[in-house]
């Protein structure tokens, strides 16, 4: 039986339910997954301390799944929101993360976590927390480069640190990676650099920095703001919010049968 009496009536009925339609809040208690190349956290509605676990280049979703279930005991919630480090196409995996384990694409997370959930872009999340409206470009300086847009409420994840630069891509030069390479007076020239052209090129009203390495940085970009991670949190909360901005491609709470 569906805890919360939203969820079960817009599944059973694709409607509100009478409680809701007249005015009552229902937004469900969210258990929000935040999936990294080094670690996963986790938050759920009315806890103010994360957990976090190590993950890393074996971490199946089965695992990533056990572990979160056994991380998250005692904690109350309805409805789970997975960042994903990869692309996602209506609410599912649709290519192998980089830096994690096999078997992510055509997982069926509902299922395996017995409740509705909503899989987005780990970016895109990070994004979606950081977004006070507008023209946004989040950039996410991690294990690789996270990228996504959202322009007037319209989240568009985006894989532009896979795109040429140099003589490799984007990732390769501002990611953990180049920051190991190229040390870091030289990783933070990249990034300005990097900024400085997707700025030319798709002029934002307003860029986020955000990820784990900004923190690196001695000084922001032009025209960027830095981001906080607990904004991916945030945005795994908004994604079950009534006036929620939507990513573009969508979502499924479960992959079509």
């Amino acid at each position: 039986m569906d805890a919360n009496p939203r969820l079960a009536d817009l599944r059973r009925t694709g409607r509100p339910n009478r409680a809701e339609r007249a005015g009552v809040s229902l937004t469900p208690r969210v258990l929000v997954v935040d999936v990294g190349g080094t670690s996963v956290k986790i938050l759920a509605t009315g806890q103010d301390e994360h957990r976090s676990f190590a993950s890393g280049p074996t971490l199946t979703p089965g695992q990533m799944v056990s572990a979160v279930m056994k991380l998250a005991r005692g904690w109350n919630y309805d409805a789970v929101s997975i960042g994903y480090p990869g692309p996602v196409l209506h609410g599912r995996p649709i290519a192998e993360p980089y830096n994690l384990g096999r078997g992510w694409v055509g997982f069926d997370f509902a299922a395996a976590f017995n409740h509705p959930v909503k899989v987005i872009n780990d970016a895109a999340m990070q994004a979606l927390g950081s977004y006070t409206g507008g023209k946004m470009l989040f950039l996410g300086l991690g294990t690789g480069l996270g990228s996504t847009m959202i322009v007037d409420g319209i989240v568009e994840p985006m894989e532009l640190g896979h795109l040429p630069y140099k003589k490799g891509t984007y990732e390769d030069y501002v990611g953990h990676a180049g920051l190991k390479r190229h040390g870091k007076k030289k990783w933070r020239r990249h990034v300005a650099d990097v900024v400085a052209r997707f700025f030319a090129a798709l002029e934002p009203d307003d860029i986020v920095i955000g990820g784990g390495n900004v923190k690196k940085l001695n000084a922001l970009p032009p025209h960027a703001r830095a981001g906080d991670n607990a904004n991916a949190f945030r945005g795994g909360f908004r994604l079950w919010e009534k006036d929620a901005a939507l990513p573009r491609a969508g979502w499924r709470s479960k992959p079509p049968a």
